[in-house]
């Protein structure tokens, strides 16, 4: 197992950043090796991100010196997602088995985790968490849907909810994913920040010589990052996350912050947008 550790960055200090160093500490690469778990610590909200590819073995997350505690969930939730083909994940109350786009709620305590499955891929997520809730699967067909956007904006998209207070409860976490239809590339246009919470995208589905161009940076500083096929994004609260891709594709987000209130942002009207 890997862990790379993330600061925080002042965005009067981002400003200064040029295209490596941008990178180097908000885009997120090389999560998804075959037999390896490798995770990203990120300063902001104590989050985080990484993934698990078990191949033709087995994997454990016990433990993270990382985290200052004896078991990885001794003090935090997580949600695992199958990015993969099928797959198993079994944690310290049972095995569940997770198809193509299915997410795992894993409550505080319930660790540790086991990945397995030849050709699953997990994409996995951790924050702190003050209570202990019930682990719980959530297919993709289970999810809340919520259908927005138009062809005529190239934003027609369908949001699923998994992690979310219309579908369960969570300590911290609020997760869910994106999918961009035929001809639609932006998400989350017009932008927004949200200084309560930080966000982590991933982008999958792409095709292999398809970019995105994910937007960050002050809504009146903005920055951009060139993001292939099943890379991360780490968004700072002061930060607006958005992207127009050269495909259409689909993005995973995940929050943790002060509230679980999907809604709570700050809108950025367009001419403030520089």
């Amino acid at each position: 197992m890997t862990i790379e550790t993330r600061q925080a960055i002042d965005p009067r200090h981002a400003k200064t950043f040029d295209t490596a160093a941008l990178r180097a500490e908000f885009l997120m690469e090389g999560l998804f090796r075959p037999g390896e778990v490798s995770l990203v610590y990120s300063h902001y909200d104590r989050l985080i991100v990484g993934g698990a590819v078990p191949a033709a073995g087995t994997l454990e997350l016990a433990s993270a010196k990382e985290t200052g505690t004896p078991g990885f969930l001794d003090r935090r939730e997580a949600v695992v997602v199958n990015i993969g083909e099928a797959g198993t994940v079994t944690t310290g109350s049972g095995s569940h088995a997770l198809g193509h786009r299915d997410m795992l709620y894993v409550g505080m305590g319930d660790g540790p985790l086991g990945f397995s499955g030849t050709g699953a891929k997990f994409y996995v997520l951790s924050a702190p968490a003050h209570r202990s809730l019930e682990t719980r699967l959530v297919t993709i067909d289970a999810a809340k849907r919520v259908d927005l956007g138009a062809a005529e904006t190239s934003n027609d998209r369908s949001i699923f909810q998994f992690v979310h207070p219309d579908v369960m409860e969570s300590c911290q976490l609020v997760v869910g994913m994106t999918t961009l239809h035929g001809g639609s590339v932006w998400n989350t246009m017009p932008a927004h920040v949200h200084d309560r919470r930080s966000e982590a995208y991933l982008y999958i589905g792409l095709p292999e010589d398809a970019r995105v161009f994910h937007m960050m940076g002050e809504p009146g500083e903005t920055r951009h990052l060139v993001v292939k096929n099943e890379e991360g994004i780490l968004s700072p609260p002061w930060s607006i996350h958005c992207g127009a891709g050269t495909a259409s594709y689909t993005f995973i987000w995940a929050m943790a912050g002060d509230n679980v209130d999907y809604k709570d942002v700050d809108m950025v009207q367009m001419g403030d947008l520089k």
